[in-house]
């Protein structure tokens, strides 16, 4: 399972908040709430999330064995 509990980390350590990355990136709300849920995403979205951030995709995401 991926995860993206990282990517709050960074938008805090970076003092971004949701409302900036849909102004940045154009993610929409939908797209915030399926981040916080840990749902698919879109190569694409993560591109946008990383460019906007200045991070790497390891930065916000990580890979969870299922248990």
């Amino acid at each position: 399972m991926i995860v993206f509990d990282k990517l709050w980390d960074v938008m805090k350590e970076k003092g971004v908040s949701t409302y900036q990355l849909r102004e940045r990136c154009g993610i929409d709300s939908k797209t915030i709430r399926r981040l916080r849920a840990n749902d698919n995403m879109e190569t694409k979205t993560l591109n946008r999330l990383c460019s906007a951030l200045g991070c790497r995709l390891e930065d916000i995401a990580e890979y969870t064995p299922d248990e």
